[in-house]
C-alpha cells in the first residue's frame, strides 16, 4: 500500500491537484536541471577549469563517489510537496515563522542579494519571476520548502514558503522506519544487536542510492524523503551535490540521477542515426556544449528496487543479507536540453556499455 494514494483513490478535487502538481513538477525539473548541470558547467568554463565529468562506474548501485568537493558546482536541497505540511511536523522539518519567505525575513538575511523593492508575489510558482527568485535562494544553506498554499482563492496555488529549512530527524530513526516498513525488524533498530543495526543503516543509504555516510545535503535529502512518508501526499526531494556532480530526484516514482557526460562525435552521430534525427537537429536539441569534436550532454539514470528492497509479499519478518543488491538500474536516457518541448529522452546504455 502506497502512503500517498493512487489517482483512482483520489477525489476529483485531489485528482485535479495531483495533475497540477505534476505539471508544475515537470517545469521545476527542467529549471533545476539547468541550474544544477548546465549552469555548473558554465561556471567551470568561466573559471577556465576542466569540468569533472561523472564516470559510468559512479552511477552503478553501491558505487563510491570520489570524496572531492568542487566549488564551481551548484549545490542545493529542495522539498516540493503536493499538499501543505501540517504544523505537527515542525519538530523534525523546521518550517517556522522565523524562516518564512516574508519580505522582513528575507531582507534580514545577510546571505541573500535582495533589494528593498522585493516583490512578495515572486515566491509563488505561477509568478513570471519565480525561477529568478528561486535562483537567488538555491545557494542558501539547508533546504527550501515549496508547498501548496492553504486557503487561497485559486484552491491549488504553490509557493516557496520557507528557506533555511533544517531536517532534524536522525539517520537512525530514518533507517529504523525503513527497516520496519520492509520487515527487517519488528519495532526497534537495535532489537537484533549492534551489528544488525549497523547493517540496516548501511542499507538505508543503498536504498536511496547513496554511498554510506554521504555528504550533508545528500544525507539530509534521503532522511527527508523517508520522513515525508509520514505525510499522505506526493513529495519530491531534489538535491544537487558538488561531490557527485549530479542532481538527484527522489519521489513516488523512485530515484533518478542526472549528470553531464562527454560523448565523441562518432557516437553522437550513431545516436542521431539510431533515433532518425539529423545530426544538426540532434546537436541543437541534445548537446549543451562542445569540447573539441565531442559533445556534452545530460544523461539520466533511473533506479528501481530489487526484491530485497521491497516489502515482502507475505508481510513476514525476514533477515537482512548484506551481499544482496537492493537497487538496480531500470532506465538510462540521454535528455534533451532543458526547456526543449518537442523532443523526448532517448534510450542510451551508458552504465553497462
Amino acid at each position: 500500500m502506497s502512503y500517498w494514494g493512487y489517482r483512482e483513490q483520489l477525489s476529483l478535487a485531489n485528482k485535479l491537484r495531483r495533475s497540477y502538481y505534476e505539471l508544475l513538477r515537470d517545469e521545476f525539473d527542467q529549471n533545476l536541471l539547468r541550474y544544477a548541470l548546465v549552469d555548473s558547467y558554465t561556471n567551470f568554463k568561466s573559471k577556465k577549469q576542466m569540468y569533472p565529468f561523472v564516470e559510468k562506474r559512479e552511477l552503478k548501485p553501491r558505487a563510491r563517489v570520489p570524496d572531492v568537493e568542487y566549488d564551481a558546482h551548484h549545490t542545493f536541497l529542495v522539498i516540493f510537496l503536493e499538499d501543505s505540511l501540517p504544523a505537527n511536523h515542525k519538530k523534525y522539518i523546521h518550517f517556522l515563522d522565523v524562516n518564512k519567505t516574508t519580505k522582513k525575513n528575507l531582507l534580514q538575511s545577510k546571505t541573500l542579494p535582495l533589494k528593498g523593492s522585493f516583490d512578495r508575489y515572486q515566491k509563488y510558482l505561477d509568478s513570471a519571476h519565480f525561477f529568478d527568485f528561486l535562483d537567488i535562494l538555491l545557494p542558501v544553506d539547508y533546504a527550501l520548502l515549496i508547498q501548496r498554499i492553504p486557503a487561497t482563492r485559486t484552491g491549488n496555488r504553490y509557493g516557496l514558503t520557507h528557506f533555511h529549512v533544517r531536517i532534524d530527524w536522525s539517520i537512525a530513526e530514518a533507517a529504523e522506519a525503513m527497516a520496519c516498513r520492509l520487515r527487517y525488524i519488528s519495532k526497534e533498530l537495535y532489537e537484533r544487536g549492534d551489528k544488525y543495526a549497523e547493517d540496516i543503516q548501511k542499507k538505508f543509504f543503498e536504498y536511496y542510492g547513496l554511498p554510506v555516510m554521504a555528504g550533508g545535503r545528500r544525507t539530509a535529502a534521503v532522511v527527508a524523503a523517508e520522513y515525508l512518508r509520514n505525510t499522505p501526499c506526493v513529495s519530491t526531494v531534489y538535491v544537487g551535490s558538488s561531490e557527485s556532480r549530479a542532481m538527484m530526484r527522489i519521489s513516488e516514482r523512485g530515484i533518478v540521477k542526472s549528470v553531464l557526460i562527454k560523448i565523441s562525435k562518432a557516437k553522437l552521430d550513431r545516436i542521431a542515426a539510431d533515433n532518425c534525427l539529423k545530426p544538426s537537429t540532434f546537436s541543437k536539441k541534445y548537446v549543451i556544449a562542445r569540447e573539441g569534436r565531442s559533445g556534452v550532454c545530460i544523461f539520466q539514470a533511473v533506479y528501481s528496487y530489487a526484491e530485497p528492497g521491497q516489502p515482502p509479499a507475505d508481510g513476514k519478518l525476514r533477515e537482512i543479507k548484506p551481499d544482496l543488491y537492493w537497487l538496480k538500474v531500470s532506465g538510462q536516457y540521454l535528455l534533451p536540453k532543458p526547456g526543449t518541448l518537442m523532443y523526448p529522452p532517448l534510450p542510451l546504455n551508458v552504465i553497462y556499455s
